[in-house]
């Protein structure tokens, strides 16, 4: 009976032990954002930044889960019409979003190289819009790759694809004017960035 309990104390440890190798480390990122807004014609790509925190959840070597906050400068480049003119400029038209988004990170080979991906919901929280008015919220999908070192340093490049029409529209036919899901208006941004992970014992 003794050597089973002691067995079964054995195994226990083991687990706890195995449970323990989960390690949790804050962090932060920020880059650049490259961002478009899609079926707008002759726009062109927004140059801006993105910055924000992390908490990596590292499971293993090889599995990870990340949740961050973020704060995001999107839009796009489009045409402004002067009053009563043909005439035209390009302006920067601002989308700026506070995301939350929890990715999955898979390193092969439990080194540095990794994919990743996983969902992103954004809350606007300003726009430099005067004649319509953007929805406050973007729901999105985040894929990218990266790279770590060992001192906490990651390099990462990521296309994040919103699925809401910035207007509000649905996909389907709206109000008989033929308003289809080809027609939509969506946030994409391409980010290109470096985090940093704090070793935290």
């Amino acid at each position: 009976m003794k050597k089973i309990t002691l067995i079964a104390f054995v195994l226990f440890i083991g687990i706890v032990q195995s449970q323990a190798q989960v390690t949790v480390s804050p962090g932060l990122r920020g880059g650049l954002n490259l961002s478009t807004l899609t079926n707008i014609e002759d726009n062109n790509t927004k140059t801006d930044f993105y910055v924000g925190g992390l908490v990596n959840i590292k499971f293993n070597k090889y599995f990870s889960l990340q949740p961050e906050i973020t704060y995001s400068r999107q839009g796009d480049e489009g045409r402004e019409y002067q009053e009563n003119s043909n005439n035209y400029r390009y302006v920067n038209y601002e989308l700026n979003y506070l995301t939350l988004v929890a990715v999955a990170k898979f390193n092969f080979g439990g080194k540095g190289f990794h994919i990743l991906g996983g969902p992103s919901l954004d809350f606007k929280i300003g726009d430099n819009y005067i004649n319509t008015n953007p929805e406050n919220f973007d729901l999105a999908i985040v894929g990218g790759v990266g790279y770590s070192l060992p001192n906490g340093l990651t390099f990462e490049a990521r296309i994040k694809q919103g699925l809401i029409d910035i207007y509000g529209y649905d996909g389907v036919e709206y109000d008989d004017n033929d308003y289809y899901y080809d027609d939509l208006i969506l946030n994409q941004v391409f980010q290109i960035g470096i985090s940093y992970t704090f070793n935290v014992k």
